[in-house]
């Protein structure tokens, strides 16, 4: 089948998108281009998203929480994240920035895919919130000398190509008494029967070759690459999927699939 035009400049631009992200330290121009091709469902609760819809009450509820009680905040209020400064390190298309800007957080989103940060803006501006998306990397802010309440690394660390790096970098960007949250898949057989094998060829929750199991990361592994940055694990907890309801639950028992990560600086 010979390709249309609009299909050729889409793809070019594709392929642009990756090659600009060369440059960037620990961006993938693979996974640049992978999730370009996912822009435009970002926001489809139905679509190739789906599954970050169905995971995003779950993580958004420990976020503010975990967030309220390093800062002393009530969670039960309108706002409760009223003037913290949040940065959401590979933001996508803003499923997760919207929610804390709506909880009074004043948000950067950062993504290394100008599709993704296109939806993202559009998307905020069509819901009336103000929301500093960039396109760049958090070595980027931190190389502006840039510091934020609160630093989020969410199902982004299995896609960039130096973990080490990428986490240092996030550090950085972390204010004194500053927290940083982190989720991400384990490294565990589970992890790759269900994360890979099933959520990609049987459920197809999401399109093959989304995830590499051999990029998974431990919390140990996490811990690790925090520690030598000032950077102390305070909490770990499991994300357990529960077919019954469609939908995730917290655990402290079961990390063997994706777990949520809270450290501390101070």
């Amino acid at each position: 089948m010979t390709a249309t035009p609009g299909r050729q400049r889409d793809g070019e631009a594709t392929k642009a998108e990756a090659a600009r992200a060369t440059a960037r330290g620990t961006v993938d121009p693979a996974e640049v281009e992978k999730f370009s091709a996912l822009a435009e469902d970002w926001w489809d609760p139905q679509g190739r998203s789906r599954a970050l819809h169905r995971l995003n009450p779950t993580r958004i509820a420990w976020l503010r929480d975990h967030a309220c009680a390093r800062f002393g905040r009530d969670p039960l209020a309108v706002r409760p994240l009223e003037g913290l400064r949040i940065l959401d390190v590979g933001c996508g298309g803003g499923l997760a920035t919207e929610p804390l800007a709506r909880l009074g957080a004043t948000v950067t989103g950062l993504d290394a895919t100008p599709a993704a940060i296109a939806v993202a803006r559009e998307h905020a501006a069509g819901q009336g919130l103000a929301i500093d998306y960039r396109e760049a990397t958090a070595a980027d802010l931190a190389a502006e000398g840039r510091a934020f309440d609160l630093v989020m690394a969410l199902e982004i660390v299995e896609h960039v190509t130096e973990p080490a790096d990428f986490l240092a970098d996030c550090a950085a960007l972390v204010a004194p008494g500053g927290g940083f949250a982190l989720s991400t898949f384990n490294r565990t057989g589970k992890a790759f029967l269900l994360g890979v094998v099933a959520a990609e060829y049987l459920l197809r929750w999401v399109p093959r070759g989304t995830h590499d199991w051999k990029r998974f990361l431990k919390p140990s592994e996490i811990a690790g690459g925090l520690r030598p940055h000032g950077l102390a694990v305070r909490d770990v907890q499991g994300l357990v999927y529960n077919p019954l309801t469609d939908g995730w639950r917290l655990s402290r028992r079961d990390f063997d699939v994706s777990y949520l990560l809270w450290a501390e600086r101070g």
